[in-house]
């Protein structure tokens, strides 16, 4: 795990001269769309970079046991031994809630049980009205007594990005969600109507890079829902690079909410070893 973000007190002056350019942000985005992707071994080697960022869920209402039991499977083992090997990779690649309306001791109840059962990461929701209505006060006590229940254990933000209204309420509340200790913040839980976009995500790491320079603490970023293909998450990569650096290219500050996507990406690395496209059936869950 990475360092925790111990958090700050409550800078409402910072907070109330947030403002954000919505064409500069859009055009941001559009380049980052733009960008060109690495070609042949290059890409592979990001895709493995990918696999090893990936969190992967499921959220499904018809989950059964034997379903979660396969995709453990595949979280132990996510790309065939085989293809792996080949690529001489076979020892290095490893991988590592909705609506926030509940009553609040309800849900710090719910945190408490689950560290209490062993989670090693908690995720959590904002309580959106009280962003759309400015209530900055409100939302930081109730993320400070979040992270108070998470006790040792990381715990990660969900601004449910899609609900928030404006760019600037995006950066706001990713602001306070950082001053009140979160490790990670993360777009949406997957289930909004609006989930991860290139120039939301470009908002929030923006207030990650802001936060940091205030304080020398690394806060990790999840964008999560919609997230498909390989290439996708080859863009997501470069926005990660260009914006934070290097340091943010891991599991402990980068996460990529999906489900999804791993299977793009081993019939991408399957193509790269053998020259031929894999049908889904020939890459299972397990």
């Amino acid at each position: 795990m990475s360092a925790r973000n111990p958090g700050m007190k409550l800078d409402l002056e910072w907070i109330s001269k947030v403002r954000v350019n919505t064409q500069a942000v859009l055009k941001r985005a559009q380049h980052i769309q733009g960008q060109q992707i690495p070609k042949k071994q290059w890409q592979a080697a990001w895709l493995l970079k990918a696999v090893t960022c990936i969190d992967l869920t499921t959220l499904a209402g018809d989950d059964t046991p034997s379903n979660v039991h396969r995709l453990c499977l595949k979280a132990i083992q996510p790309v065939r031994y085989d293809l792996l090997k080949k690529m001489d990779m076979h020892n290095k690649v490893a991988t590592g809630f909705p609506a926030g309306q509940t009553p609040l001791e309800t849900r710090l109840q719910e945190v408490r049980m689950a560290v209490a059962g062993g989670a090693t990461e908690i995720d959590i929701v904002i309580n959106r009205t009280l962003a759309l209505t400015g209530q900055w006060e409100a939302m930081y006590d109730e993320i400070c007594q979040f992270r108070e229940a998470c006790g040792d254990t990381h715990m990660k933000t969900i601004l449910a990005i899609g609900e928030l209204g404006t760019f600037t309420n995006v950066y706001k509340s990713s602001l306070v969600a950082m001053m009140a200790g979160s490790d990670f913040i993360k777009t949406s839980t997957g289930k909004e109507a609006v989930n991860a976009t290139y120039p939301v995500a470009i908002v929030m790491v923006r207030a990650i890079r802001d936060y940091f320079l205030c304080t020398g603490h690394k806060v990790g970023f999840k964008p999560a829902g919609g997230i498909r293909t390989a290439q996708e998450s080859l863009l997501w990569l470069t926005l990660i690079k260009e914006e934070l650096g290097n340091d943010w290219l891991c599991p402990l500050l980068f996460r990529l909410g999906a489900s999804s996507l791993l299977a793009d990406i081993e019939r991408q690395i399957y193509h790269h070893v053998t020259g031929q496209y894999a049908a889904y059936h020939d890459l299972p869950m397990v």
